[in-house]
């Protein structure tokens, strides 16, 4: 009984509200409109908010009110995660109200909306690239922000995104071997050490950075291994050279003992070419 009674009091309440919020899409005032919509946002209604702020908008582009409705209306859009919309709104807002109380935070957001919607690193990347970008704009606008240090943070998450997606490509190239036939010298393991030096050099704080090194020696070894008699030499010394990179580096590292083995061999084989 107690809960039949308890259902009935949510429902009118659910009646009396939606009443209203009807009432209010047909009013003519639009200031009135615009304290229901900043009402709505603060209630985290925010599907009602953004259909009135969206013709809070269109009606006071001109007037003192025009920038805070835009700006809400992108918080809206943020509040629904639809990320992609709130992005553009915060765009609009600091490219409309460039020196407006929130052209700061529309920004940071702008940026952040698009960091969210950050596809997985086996995806397209375009996305990432755009984040990064509004991030770096932002440190660069606001370097005395409070926000900075998080923009800081984003943006290291953002291009650790990008060296997995380098590794993975790295990765594919020489699990791939010599399944394919490349028209030049190297094939899939070449390509697969010229991944891995790129994306050191561009992302040279990655996590990823072992893995990386991982890659190349390994990869450089396979050439060596399958190499024609005349260049096996110069390749058995290229994969030493990338023995002590790695152990300099990582003497204690998670593949160390791996290309340690591996090392032996290749010095074993240098060794007979003595002979």
């Amino acid at each position: 009984m107690k809960y039949k009674i308890a259902s009935l009091f949510f429902l009118l309440i659910a009646l009396v509200s939606c009443g209203e919020y009807n009432k209010v899409l047909k009013l003519t005032d639009i200031d009135t409109k615009f304290e229901y919509a900043k009402k709505y946002f603060n209630e985290g209604k925010f599907s009602r908010s953004v259909v009135l702020l969206e013709e809070v908008v269109q009606m006071k582009k001109a007037s003192s009110v025009g920038g805070e409705a835009l700006y809400l209306l992108a918080q809206s859009y943020y509040g629904m995660k639809d990320y992609i919309t709130a992005s553009e709104y915060f765009s609009t807002y600091y490219k409309t109200y460039s020196k407006g109380e929130y052209a700061e935070l529309a920004r940071y957001y702008a940026a952040y909306g698009l960091y969210l919607e950050s596809p997985d690193p086996r995806l397209d990347q375009t996305q990432t690239y755009k984040a990064m970008e509004q991030f770096q704009d932002f440190i660069e606008l606001y370097p005395q922000s409070e926000q900075k240090e998080k923009a800081q943070n984003v943006l290291f998450l953002l291009q650790e995104k990008l060296a997995l997606k380098e590794l993975l490509t790295a990765r594919l190239y020489y699990n791939l071997g010599e399944y394919l036939i490349y028209p030049f010298p190297g094939g899939n393991y070449l390509s697969c050490v010229i991944t891995a030096q790129n994306a050191m050099r561009s992302y040279p704080s990655s996590k990823q950075r072992e893995e990386f090194m991982y890659y190349i020696f390994k990869s450089k070894y396979e050439m060596a291994m399958k190499s024609v008699d005349e260049k096996q030499d110069f390749r058995y010394r290229d994969v030493v050279d990338e023995y002590y990179s790695y152990i300099n580096e990582y003497p204690e590292g998670k593949y160390a003992k791996e290309i340690q083995l591996l090392y032996q061999n290749v010095n074993k084989k240098l060794k007979q070419q003595k002979l």
